[in-house]
């Protein structure tokens, strides 16, 4: 395998656990964030800094990544997630810009807009494969516990859901606090794989990328987000050639699965014997329409 395939894949893995991340939050728990982007920064910094300037060993600092940018998300989520609707995306927005501009402007810890340089280049094909496979073997266990349950209701209707005895304030933190470990992860992951982080490559356009990748893969599907971070990446890095029309070709993509799918490619759908079966009836049924249909 050549070393350009390799970073490709070790790319994938890296926005597929973000994209998970983002989907438990906004596909699952239903609410609309624009600002996940500053958690895998709060991650890549902390992992970054454990590594060069105190000699943590890199999966314990991935760890600690991830832990941080749970605690800036508790910190962040009980007093915004009162905030209905687009309310609370609108507030995500501020969030993460101002997390990005500190990290921007604190030059005794994270040396400013110039980048943290020097970081050990631990995310190799084995260490991304090995986080991904983890974190999504949890992730898929999770939707289908009863905190997923919870997390769907609360996305469903929260008001029925209160009534029905769930604590939904309760939920939607959680549902936040461990999106935001994803998202920290796969930060710490991204500064590995490039050996230098700058608190540009953590705007609002990250952000609207992971956003994008759940809302093309359908709304309540990890298989589905899975599938959207892998045609995203893919276009996005093969294209890279042709620069100038490369973000072209990625909106285009977009646009063309939300006219012809606007439930995304997958809907609430997750692979598995359901989505076949469901795939067969509705080619059963077409069949036999045009069977039916006088000649």
């Amino acid at each position: 395998m050549s070393g350009y395939t390799e970073g490709i894949i070790i790319l994938l893995c890296i926005n597929a656990i973000a994209a998970m991340g983002v989907s438990l939050l906004t596909g699952f728990t239903g609410i609309f964030s624009l600002g996940h982007a500053a958690y895998m920064a709060v991650g890549a910094y902390t992992t970054a800094i454990l590594t060069v300037e105190y000699g943590v060993h890199y999966i314990p600092a991935i760890l600690l990544g991830g832990a941080m940018a749970m605690i800036v998300a508790y910190v962040i989520g009980v007093p915004t997630l009162k905030l209905m609707g687009d309310y609370y995306a609108i507030a995500s927005i501020g969030l993460g810009e101002t997390i990005r501009l500190i990290l921007e402007n604190w030059q005794s810890l994270t040396r400013g807009a110039r980048g943290y340089p020097g970081i050990e280049g631990y995310t190799t094909l084995y260490v991304s494969l090995g986080f991904f496979a983890v974190m999504a073997f949890g992730m898929f266990n999770l939707i289908h516990s009863r905190f997923g349950r919870a997390f769907k209701s609360c996305r469903d209707d929260y008001i029925a859901a209160s009534l029905l005895g769930f604590n939904t304030a309760r939920y939607r933190v959680l549902s936040l606090v461990l999106s935001a470990f994803y998202c920290g992860v796969s930060g710490a992951l991204l500064g590995g794989f490039l050996s230098f982080i700058q608190p540009i490559m953590f705007d609002m356009i990250k952000s609207t990328e992971l956003t994008s990748v759940v809302v093309f893969g359908g709304l309540g599907s990890m298989s589905g987000t899975l599938i959207g971070a892998a045609v995203i990446t893919l276009v996005t890095e093969l294209f890279r050639p042709i620069s100038q029309y490369r973000m072209l070709i990625y909106g285009a993509v977009l646009v063309i699965i939300m006219v012809l799918r606007p439930e995304g490619i997958m809907g609430q759908y997750e692979l598995g014997p359901r989505f076949f079966r469901m795939l067969k009836n509705r080619f059963t049924k077409e069949s036999s329409e045009k069977e039916g249909e006088p000649s």
